[in-house]
């Protein structure tokens, strides 16, 4: 596993990404003209020039030169408040009207804050992390546009209603003189009860007497933590960066690879996010629609920014009207949650390479507690269920074990009489095994079968935020987490003692020591994992104990009733 792991690190090559530079050579990555209104379209409508519209350039200096991310640790003097029954955004009318602020009302930091809720967009100065969302236009509006930096007005909102609330600002397009265009931007935010879910429209009143032409954007800006990974906290080994879907799968995306080669691709149907463990903050364009996705990191400022800009331009002409919009996901990874806001958005659940097990793990997981009620329940009812499967192979192998164990004072007798003669003991050693048919390698083959499941359940009881802080009972009140008291890891090692107890000592001495020291090496390594994770391999163990006591004192019966026995 060491191996195979430091192998995927040093062969690790990032997916060679679009030039910064590249033009739009390829038709089907122009950007389209969708015309607003039932007038005649335009059909020689210029395409926007976004070519590093939101980082990557200065080919328009009101979104890039003016990104506030220099005044970010400053926050703003007010922001307004819009929330539901589990979701609390802070917007800041003075840039963009803005997300610059998130709190998840009903998950803390740790089961003793309960107070404190957890935060994921702030303008906190070592870490902040916001929405960057607005309008570019292309034709009409004298230049001005209703970006990010602009300051918009308040027009109306609305408390908790049925579990609901939405609020609406307002931005009027100025000439160079200030004096309004007649073209207005209507900005509103809605949220659902008990949802994560943010629906953000605009609508766009064209009352001037020229056309106006625009795209939507959005952007994420995240200035990355120091974090130190520690073996004492598994938690810091989750991945905690951003991700882009391409409406297949998705890729990570790499702060170092990033300074060197900025992604910059086109997908239709694709979403972008930052995650970290248990929780994301996603942007998620609508569908069927060609969006062009950047992504940038600045190392000097460990500055990330994902940005995504529609291909298709708005056409509005003179006392029309336009309704554009976008969604975003703040909040847990509830995979329920996440499959019924946007396709793929569940796969933000990093299982790692052993998904494929691990998803039909937690579907497992998580139908048994819809019964049971206890995850910690769930846990065992699940490996009892891997047991089962596997029930005869593991009895096939424990009657091998079991005859490797009689076979132990022969096998060292045979190692007495050629001590000086490596190859003729291997030989007869070899043809002993023959004649009693016993297949020394046998007792290793369930092994090999639990680690993948063993490292399918890690990533599930560590990414599944449904098991976070969850109780078993007494002691146990967070699956998610260690042993307080490092009871079930002790438990765990004497359990691992008594089942080499039952199984054959291996024939070579040093190999027999190294054996005898896993049950203390596995404690002292589990002591730091989760306890669900440790529940997982206790109950394992006691299963294999059980089984294999039951195979010994079968095969000892038959034996001892056998002549040649």
């Amino acid at each position: 596993m060491l191996l195979y792991a430091t192998y995927s690190e040093w062969s690790y090559e990032p997916a060679e990404q679009t030039a910064v530079s590249q033009e739009y050579s390829n038709e089907s990555a122009k950007p389209k003209t969708r015309t607003a209104t039932t007038n005649q379209a335009n059909n020689n409508a210029r395409a926007p020039n976004i070519d590093g519209v939101l980082g990557l350039s200065d080919a328009i200096p009101t979104i890039s030169k003016n990104d506030p991310v220099e005044d970010a640790a400053s926050p703003p003097l007010r922001t307004d408040v819009i929330k539901n029954n589990v979701l609390e955004l802070h917007i800041n009318p003075n840039k963009g009207a803005d997300i610059v602020g998130a709190k998840l009302m009903t998950y803390h930091p740790t089961k003793k804050e309960t107070d404190t809720p957890v935060e994921l967009l702030s303008l906190n100065n070592e870490s902040y992390h916001y929405f960057q969302t607005g309008l570019i236009s292309v034709l009409g509006g004298d230049g001005d546009e209703a970006n990010h930096t602009r300051p918009f007005k308040k027009l109306s909102s609305s408390g908790p209603r049925d579990g609901g609330a939405q609020i609406k600002y307002a931005y009027d397009l100025v000439d160079d003189s200030f004096n309004t265009t007649g073209i207005r931007v209507i900005k509103t935010y809605k949220l659902e009860k008990d949802s994560f879910r943010v629906d953000l429209e605009y609508e766009v009143i064209n009352n001037s007497n020229s056309s106006y032409e625009f795209v939507q954007y959005a952007q994420l800006v995240k200035k990355n933590a120091e974090v130190e990974r520690s073996m004492f906290d598994v938690e810091t080994y989750s991945f905690n960066g951003g991700i882009i879907y391409n409406g297949d799968s998705y890729e990570k995306l790499d702060a170092d690879d990033l300074s060197d080669n900025p992604y910059n691709q086109t997908h239709t149907s694709g979403w972008a996010a930052n995650i970290k463990h248990h929780f994301l903050v996603a942007l998620l364009p609508p569908e069927n629609e060609p969006f062009r996705f950047e992504a940038t990191h600045k190392t000097e400022d460990r500055l990330d920014k994902i940005s995504a800009i529609s291909l298709e331009t708005r056409t509005l002409y003179s006392g029309g009207k336009a309704t554009v919009g976008t969604q975003f996901f703040i909040g847990p990874k509830l995979q329920s949650e996440l499959k019924k806001t946007r396709e793929g958005l569940e796969l933000s659940v990093d299982f790692g390479k052993v998904s494929f097990l691990a998803t039909p793990l937690f579907w497992l997981l998580e139908n048994i507690h819809k019964y049971v009620g206890n995850w910690g329940l769930s846990i065992i009812l699940v490996t009892l269920l891997i047991k089962l499967v596997f029930f005869r192979l593991t009895e096939s192998s424990g009657k091998s074990m079991a005859k490797m164990r009689d076979l132990a004072p022969r096998i060292k007798a045979i190692q007495d009489r050629y001590k000086e003669d490596k190859q003729a003991q291997s030989k007869a050693t070899m043809e002993l095994y023959q004649k009693e048919k016993v297949n020394p390698m046998a007792g290793c083959l369930p092994m090999l079968i639990q680690i993948p499941f063993f490292i399918s359940f890690y990533w599930v009881l560590l990414e599944s935020v449904e098991i976070r802080q969850a109780p078993f009972f007494l002691w146990i009140d967070d699956l998610s987490s260690r042993d307080p008291y490092f009871v079930l890891p002790i438990m765990m090692g004497l359990g691992m003692w008594f089942q080499q107890k039952l199984n054959p000592a291996p024939p070579d001495p040093t190999q027999a020591k190294v054996m005898a020291f896993l049950p203390f090496m596995f404690t002292g390594m589990f002591a730091w994992f989760p306890s669900g994770l440790v529940l997982y391999w206790l109950t394992n163990s006691l299963l294999s104990i059980a089984q294999q006591w039951r195979i010994n004192k079968k095969i000892g019966t038959k034996a001892g009733s056998s002549p040649s026995g």
